[in-house]
């Protein structure tokens, strides 16, 4: 009985897992085989531009492992299919024995009802008894017997109904590892195929090493000429930032030293006015802590007349005379604490009015000299929030994809090749315009000997490169806002469209993937 019940929790935990699994595997196919129709477009569009370029040849490779991740999948799937399989077949099994054993049990159940003619004879077994009470027993025990028989001709029907639905649901295993293994044939024949194409391409680029490799290096060679302006122009553009910021710097230096001196004369001109008010509540504290010291020795003087006086009362016999100075007392003291609290609170007074003036003077100083910096132009120095957004600039295109990447970089197909770059190349779909990844102005449009034009703009000490665009929608000067389109991407060398793209500390270029949320 344990062994059973231990089986089928281990159908059931098998079942639970493989049905959880199996709809995972299914879901990553359905959004790998989305990714794999996405890129099939892309490279239906750009099939008429050029196939030899690294953009199409990405998209290939890219659509190539896609495949063979589905295919993957479908392995797995299988052997979960072949796992289930097997288990549904031990479970069939199980369930043949048990039936057997139930049919045979059944079977003697019948021959002893067969043997025991009295028993199928109810009335007569009935009437034999010998008295009321056997006879109710015995109708008892008939019922019982005709349960115990119903029962287990229902654990029949009930077995052979189950090995039914265990045979139907491993059928139905065997059909889907069937359709699985028809699907699994045609991805693994599209594999082949995409694989084809993939060496074909690499072929056509070797085939092609000689002219590819002269149109790169003209391409180069025209970029090294734009890299030489870039840098002409951000190198003016600092020095210019440079002077400006030193005249800025002298310009606020004298500034500051003409606002100091307006201040300090201001500040003369508000101590001279609270001089006198000060000199007064002087006066006013001093005159109202002697009062104060009066009134409190006197009142100590008055206390220690009462004690006394109580002390004589207490050794001679009280009198009408003594009653009355001890009233007349009483009141004289009573008479010096008010006062000698009222000076408390005058002196009190006259120190918070000491202190207001002196808060007074101070604000008024701060207030004067803020008032000389601003009159005198004096400004606070304004930050540049282009390095604070580092990682969170926006993407310089809709939609698009990163072929070439920042630095030194060996060609994906001509190893005789080594490209060196100060930015990053994005693949796009033709009519994808470039847009600003962050406000600014711009600096300079260039254009280059093969058409293509090149928008700087200025953020600050750093500097954004949109390069190979095929029209600017920006001019010089202009102030642009994050999200500004500058230009429509143009066609490379190779057929794609694709944009260049690069970040600049100061004369420096830096990886724009560090920078751009991508």
């Amino acid at each position: 009985m344990i062994k059973k019940f231990s089986f089928l929790i281990g159908i059931l935990l098998f079942s639970l897992q493989y049905g959880q699994k199996k709809e995972q595997l299914q879901k990553q196919n359905a959004e790998l085989k989305k990714q794999i129709a996405q890129i099939n477009s892309e490279l239906a569009k750009t099939r008429n531009e050029s196939k030899l370029s690294i953009a199409y040849l990405t998209n290939v490779n890219k659509k190539l492992a896609l495949r063979e991740k589905v295919y993957n999948n479908t392995q797995k799937e299988k052997r979960f299919i072949e796992d289930e399989i097997y288990l549904r077949q031990l479970e069939i099994n199980r369930q043949n024995r048990e039936l057997e054993i139930l049919r045979k049990n059944y079977a003697e159940v019948l021959v002893n009802a067969y043997k025991n003619k009295g028993v199928q004879n109810k009335v007569t077994f009935i009437l034999s008894s010998k008295n009321l009470g056997e006879a109710i027993r015995r109708v008892q025990y008939l019922k019982q017997y005709s349960d115990y028989q119903d029962k287990k001709a229902a654990e029949i029907t009930d077995a052979a109904t189950q090995i039914k639905k265990s045979i139907a649901q491993r059928q139905k295993s065997v059909k889907d590892k069937e359709v699985l293994l028809v699907n699994q044939q045609k991805d693994l024949t599209t594999i082949n195929a995409e694989r084809a194409q993939k060496e074909q391409l690499v072929a056509d680029f070797k085939k092609n090493e000689a002219k590819l490799t002269a149109e790169l290096k003209q391409k180069q060679t025209q970029n090294k000429a734009v890299e030489a302006q870039i840098r002409t122009i951000i190198a003016e553009e600092i020095r210019i930032a440079k002077a400006e910021e030193e005249a800025r710097k002298k310009a606020e230096a004298e500034k500051i030293r003409l606002a100091k001196l307006a201040a300090e004369r201001e500040k003369a001109r508000i101590e001279a006015e609270n001089k006198a008010r000060a000199e007064a509540l002087e006066r006013e504290r001093k005159l109202a802590e002697a009062e104060a010291k009066k009134a409190a020795d006197l009142a100590a003087k008055r206390a220690e007349e009462e004690r006394k006086r109580t002390e004589e009362a207490a050794r001679s016999e009280a009198s009408a005379k003594d009653a009355a100075r001890k009233v007349a007392a009483t009141k004289a003291s009573e008479e010096a604490n008010a006062k000698a609290r009222e000076a408390a609170n005058k002196l009190a007074a006259a120190k918070a009015a000491e202190a207001a003036l002196a808060k007074k003077k101070e604000d008024e100083k701060k207030a004067a000299e803020s008032k000389a910096m601003t009159n005198f132009g004096v400004s606070a120095a304004a930050g540049n929030n282009f390095a604070a957004n580092k990682g969170r600039l926006g993407f310089p295109v809709d939609k698009g994809q990163i072929t070439h990447r920042f630095g030194r970089q060996q060609h994906p197909v001509l190893k005789n090749i080594v490209e060196e770059n100060n930015g990053i190349k994005i693949s796009v779909p033709s009519g994808t315009r470039a847009k600003s990844v962050f406000p600014g102005s711009v600096t300079s449009v260039l254009a280059s000997s093969d058409g293509t034009k090149t928008v700087i703009v200025k953020h600050g000490t750093y500097f954004t490169i949109y390069s190979n665009l095929g029209s600017v929608s920006v001019s010089k000067g202009q102030q642009v806002s994050a999200g500004t389109p500058v230009g429509t991407v143009g066609q490379d060398f190779d057929g794609s469209y694709t944009l260049d793209f690069q970040v600049w500390s100061g004369s420096t270029p830096v990886d724009p993937l560090g920078w751009v949320s991508y």
